[in-house]
């Protein structure tokens, strides 16, 4: 039952993906999307808050809070995994700039894919990552199905407007998915890790990605919002393909699965927190 349930998770975030990122390319333009990366201030912030500091917050969490080697792996893993495709519900639920959120995943996805596999094994000397077995899942999954939805919107405004509201229902009901098929077949070794207080330093290490990407983010409250998501929510699927390729211990990959939970708990209230505000023009061009 728990490879049913697990087949049926990976499943679910493949359609998850493809349609999150599919929608956003439906209903914006590419000036909306690709405007924002002229801003190099902003680039730079958004670059050292996913790649430099929480990392850096990550390995002080650890050293303060010592886990067994596999399980600090997995948490490392995930803090140096940028960009995922639950920042754009996230920021939907938020009501901030969904645009912005895409433009943030264009700039963190690659990003990620050519520093994850440079970084790792520095970091974690056992782990074997190669870079094509990271970057080809990404492409296919986020940045082609993005581009599909920019052209179509482009070529063929009308249908991109009827097919920009199936593909968010779907996301969503996948998304449910997602969360339920994980955790049941997970819930053994979520308590386990419950009990061990493993679960802790996962928290705390989202609260504080959260925190850095929102101080991070400047003046403008979309800015700060998307930030602040964006870098809290990892890329759950990049550290699972560097966890299950180059180590040989489980306990990372459950760990990857674990922290990826513990995002879901902590940054959904968050961004209902942020949904009460002020709403704001959204969607500006760049």
């Amino acid at each position: 039952m728990r490879a049913v349930l697990a087949t049926v998770a990976d499943l679910a975030v493949l359609v998850f993906a493809v349609t999150s990122m599919l929608s956003v390319g439906l209903a914006h333009s590419a000036r909306q999307i690709l405007g924002p990366l002229r801003d190099v201030g902003a680039l730079a912030r958004a670059l050292v808050a996913n790649f430099v500091l929480v990392p850096v917050f990550a390995l002080g969490v650890l050293w303060l809070w010592r886990l067994d080697r596999p399980l600090a792996a997995g948490l490392i893993l995930v803090a140096l995994s940028a960009g995922a495709p639950f920042l754009i519900t996230l920021t939907e639920v938020a009501r901030s700039d969904v645009a912005l959120s895409a433009t943030l995943l264009v700039l963190l996805l690659p990003a990620t894919v050519v520093y994850a596999p440079v970084v790792v094994p520095r970091v974690l000397p056992e782990a074997d990552v190669s870079v094509g077995a990271l970057a080809l899942p990404l492409f296919l999954t986020m940045l082609l199905p993005l581009a599909a939805g920019l052209l179509v919107n482009s070529r063929w405004p009308a249908p991109a407007r009827r097919w920009g509201p199936p593909a968010r229902r779907v996301s969503t009901l996948a998304l449910v998915v997602v969360v339920l098929a994980t955790t049941l077949a997970n819930v053994s070794t979520i308590i386990a890790l419950f009990v061990e207080g493993a679960i802790l330093p996962a928290l705390l290490v989202i609260a504080g990605a959260f925190g850095l990407g929102y101080l991070l983010g400047g003046r403008d409250r979309n800015a700060r919002t998307v930030l602040g998501l964006g870098t809290s929510q990892r890329n759950i699927a990049a550290a699972t393909v560097m966890a299950t390729q180059g180590f040989a211990d489980h306990d990372t990959v459950v760990m990857v699965i674990v922290t990826s939970l513990a995002g879901f708990a902590l940054l959904f209230p968050v961004a209902m927190v942020l949904r009460r505000r002020e709403p704001v023009p959204v969607g500006r061009p760049g």
